[in-house]
C-alpha cells in the first residue's frame, strides 16, 4: 500500500475539501473536518499576530480539550515547532521546559477537574505578573514573548478574546504561504520524554515521522475507514494521545476523546458515537472500565478492536469481557512513535495476546547484546534496536546523549530487553535501562534521587522500582540517614508532595545502614529484588495511595 507523507498541518485541510463528517468528539466540542479546519486557520492567524513563524516554538500547557487540538495543529500549519507539555509536571519541571525548549509563545488553560495551569505558570515565571502581555522580556524564560490564558484573565498574560482578536487584522494568504513552505522532514514537536538524567529529554519529531507513522497504522493495523469512530483516553501531551488523533484524520476517520477519564462517562461516550476501535493502553484504565457498574448494561456492540499493554493472561481476560472485539498489544516510544510493533487484526490469539507481533512496514528491528553490540540469535534476548522514518531526529541540545542513543548506523538502543521469535514476531523481556514505568509514565530513578538527596536526613538515596498490580511499578526508596536523624515514608512524602510529580513519589520506604556493592556500583538488582520479596512475603500488591499513606 502506497501511503502518502504530508504535513500535520495537510492532514485535516485534505479532509475537508471532500468530507463533511465529524472529524472530533470531544467533552467541550464536536467538529467535522470543515469546521475543524476553519478553527485550525482562526488559531494559525491568531499565532501569527503574535508574531509565531516557521522560525518559532510554541508551547501548550493545557487540559485535553479541543483547543489543544487546534492549537497544536496551528502551529504545525505556521511550520512553528509545537512542545506538548506534560501537564502532570511540577514547577521545577516546567521552568526547565519552557527555557530549555526555546519557547516563544505559550498557550495555557485551567483544567476544571484540577490544576490551574495558569496560576502554576504564574508561580514558575516569577516576574511574569509584571510583565506586559504579549511583549515580554522574562529574565527566567529570555525566548518567552507572550503567555495566553485561554481560560481566564492573568496578569502578564494575554486572555483569549484579545488573542483571538488578532486574527481579524491577518491575510489568509499570509498563514498559505507559510503551510505551503512547509517540508515533511521539518520538525513539527519537541516532545519531552523523561529520560537517565535529572531533567527531562526533548525528542525532536519531523513530520514525517509523525504523519506517516499515524497512516501507516491507520491503513496496515487498525484498519481505519472514514465509518470508524476512535476512542482514547491518553493525554494529548503523549504520543498515545496524539498520534492516534493523526491517523484517523489521515482516513477521515472521527476521534473521540475522553477529555478527563472517568470509566462511566468513557462508557457512555463509546456507546453514543458508536466507537469501533478502542485504545486505552494501560491496563489500569480499561479495567477501571471493566470494573464500572454500568459496563454490562453498555451497548459496546460496534467495538472490533481494543489495545492494551498487560500481561497475557490480563489481556486474554480483557478479550473474553468484549468477546467479538480482538484485543491487540503493542510497542512504542517517543523516541520511535507509539505502534511501532503491533500484531495484526486477523492474527491467532497466541500472536495477538502474547507478543507484540512485527514492526509496521518501512521500521526495522534487530536485538543485540547489550555488553558486546553484536547480533543476537532467534529467540534470544538482548537490547531491543530501532531504525526508520519514524525515529526522531535526536534529543534537543544534547548531542552527547544522541550520541550515546543512535549509533554510526542509525540505529536507536532502546534500553529494553526483547526477543525475536522464529516467526518474526517481538517478545518484551522488560527494561535494560534504569528506569522505572509507573502507570505508563518513564521515571528515572537518578530524578527522583537527586530529590531525596536534598532532605536533611538522608545521606544516601537509591530509587528502584516495586512491582505494583495497579501501575505496573513504582518508586520504592532505600534510605542511608545522615547521623542521628530520622525518617518516615510520611516524612518522605510530605517532602516530596507538590515539589515533583505525584507518580515519581515512592511509596515505600527502606533505611539501610549499608549497601549491596558491585565494585565501586551499587547493586540495583539486590535491592529490586528485596523489595519485590519483601512485599510478596507481606502479601501486598498494590502501593498504598498518596493520601492513604502507609509506612509499609
Amino acid at each position: 500500500m502506497v501511503i502518502r507523507v504530508t504535513t500535520l498541518g495537510d492532514l485535516v485541510d485534505a479532509q475537508a475539501q471532500h468530507s463533511d463528517a465529524t472529524a472530533l468528539v470531544m467533552p467541550d466540542a464536536r467538529f467535522t473536518y470543515p469546521e475543524l479546519a476553519a478553527r485550525i486557520d482562526h488559531i494559525a492567524a491568531s499565532l501569527f499576530a503574535l508574531g509565531v513563524t516557521g522560525r518559532s516554538t510554541v508551547g501548550i500547557l493545557m487540559p485535553n480539550t479541543s483547543d489543544y487540538v487546534t492549537a497544536l495543529l496551528a502551529t504545525a500549519k505556521l511550520g512553528a515547532v509545537c512542545v506538548p507539555i506534560n501537564s502532570r509536571f511540577k514547577a521545577h519541571e516546567l521552568s526547565y521546559v519552557i527555557e530549555h525548549a526555546d519557547i516563544d509563545v505559550l498557550l495555557v488553560a485551567s483544567d476544571p477537574n484540577g490544576t490551574d495551569y495558569a496560576e502554576l505558570i504564574s508561580t514558575v515565571l516569577s516576574d511574569l505578573a509584571g510583565g506586559e502581555p504579549g511583549r515580554l522580556h522574562l529574565e527566567a524564560a529570555p525566548r518567552l514573548r507572550a503567555v495566553v490564558n485561554l481560560s481566564g484573565s492573568t496578569p502578564g498574560m494575554l486572555d483569549r478574546a484579545t488573542f483571538e482578536a488578532g486574527a481579524a487584522a491577518v491575510d489568509p494568504s499570509r498563514i498559505e504561504t507559510l503551510r505551503q513552505r512547509v517540508r515533511v522532514r521539518d520538525i513539527a514537536l519537541l516532545m519531552y520524554t523523561s529520560g537517565t538524567t535529572a531533567y527531562p529529554k526533548g525528542c525532536l519529531l519531523t513530520h514525517e515521522a509523525l504523519a506517516r507513522h499515524a497512516a501507516n497504522v491507520a491503513h496496515t493495523r487498525f484498519l481505519l475507514e472514514p465509518a470508524d469512530s476512535f476512542w482514547n483516553p491518553l493525554p494529548l501531551f503523549h504520543c498515545g494521545g496524539l498520534v492516534p488523533m493523526l491517523s484517523c484524520f489521515s482516513v477521515g476517520a472521527t476521534f473521540c476523546h475522553a477529555g478527563h477519564f472517568e470509566p462511566g462517562a468513557a462508557l457512555r461516550m463509546i456507546a453514543a458515537e458508536r466507537c469501533t476501535v478502542l485504545f486505552p493502553i494501560f491496563e489500569t484504565i480499561w479495567q477501571a472500565v471493566l470494573e464500572h457498574p454500568d459496563f454490562g448494561a453498555t451497548d459496546l456492540s460496534a467495538v472490533r478492536l481494543i489495545q492494551n499493554i498487560a500481561t497475557p493472561e490480563r489481556i486474554t481476560q480483557f478479550e473474553q469481557a468484549v468477546p467479538q472485539a480482538h484485543q491487540l498489544t503493542c510497542y512504542g516510544s517517543t523516541e520511535c512513535g507509539p505502534n511501532l510493533l503491533m500484531p495484526m487484526p486477523d492474527d491467532p490469539p497466541e500472536i495477538r495476546l502474547r507478543t507484540l507481533g512485527r514492526p509496521v512496514d518501512g521500521m526495522e528491528v534487530k536485538i543485540v547484546d547489550p555488553d558486546t553490540g553484536q547480533d543476537s540469535g532467534t529467540d534470544q534476548m538482548g537490547e531491543l534496536c530501532i531504525r526508520g522514518y519514524s525515529m526522531f531526529e535526536g534529543y534537543y541540545k544534547d548531542p552527547a546523549g544522541t550520541a550515546a542513543a543512535i549509533d554510526a548506523d542509525g540505529w536507536f538502543h532502546s534500553g529494553d530487553r526483547a526477543m525475536v521469535t522464529a516467526e518474526g514476531n517481538v517478545v518484551f523481556g522488560g527494561r535494560i535501562k534504569d528506569m522505572l514505568k509507573v502507570g505508563g509514565e518513564n521515571v528515572a530513578a537518578v530524578e527522583i534521587e537527586d530529590y531525596l538527596a536534598q532532605h536533611p536526613a538522608v545521606a544516601h538515596a537509591q530509587v528502584v522500582a516495586a512491582p505494583d498490580a495497579r501501575y505496573q511499578e513504582v518508586p520504592a526508596a532505600y534510605v542511608q540517614l545522615a547521623p542521628g536523624a530520622s525518617l518516615t515514608l510520611d516524612d518522605l512524602v510530605d517532602f516530596c508532595s507538590g515539589a515533583i510529580s505525584s507518580f515519581k513519589i515512592p511509596r515505600y520506604l527502606r533505611i539501610v545502614t549499608e549497601w549491596p556493592m558491585s565494585g565501586t556500583k551499587i547493586r540495583k538488582v539486590d535491592l529490586r529484588e528485596w523489595i519485590a520479596a519483601d512485599l510478596a512475603r507481606d502479601g501486598v500488591t498494590e502501593a498504598p495511595r498518596i493520601g492513604e499513606r502507609a509506612a509499609r
